[in-house]
């Protein structure tokens, strides 16, 4: 099966930022929203999380493997949110493991260069893992020339 479509103009906004807001489905079927730093990968079309593995969130998409992300522009008309499968990284639990390698990409990305024996450390003692968001269907708006510009 092939890969949908998505509108290009919609996704040029999650490459724009690293923040936004994280839906998730409660367990008694509400929404519930976190603001989150995220990194972008276009050609996968996924967004990576770092969360600890005892967040509401984290626990949400566990049993519920469906989120979506809402991130916006340079103004109230441009907005674009990501919805699709989530995907769920090990707990960071040794320095060098997949998780703890994948998270201190992501805090680099983050905050830039980093002492990596102090924040792989950090990463291990918070129960840190990787939230991933796998883009299946955007929607949103990007209008140029907003109303009242």
């Amino acid at each position: 099966m092939s890969e949908p479509k998505l509108d290009e103009k919609l996704l040029t906004l999650f490459a724009a930022s690293s923040q936004g807001i994280l839906a998730t489905i409660a367990a008694d079927g509400r929404p519930q929203l976190s603001n989150v730093l995220y990194v972008w990968d276009a050609a996968t079309r996924t967004a990576r999380i770092s969360t600890t593995a005892d967040r509401v969130k984290a626990r949400n998409v566990q049993r519920d493997p469906r989120g979506a992300l809402h991130v916006s522009g340079d103004h109230f008309w441009r907005f674009a949110v990501g919805e699709g499968r989530v995907t769920v990284s090990g707990v960071a639990a040794e320095p060098g493991d997949e998780a703890t390698r994948e998270l201190l990409g992501l805090h680099t990305a983050y905050y830039g260069a980093l002492d990596a024996e102090k924040v792989t450390a950090q990463l291990i003692a918070a129960r840190r893992l990787v939230v991933r968001l796998h883009v299946q269907h955007v929607y949103g708006i990007a209008l140029d020339n907003p109303p009242g510009a």
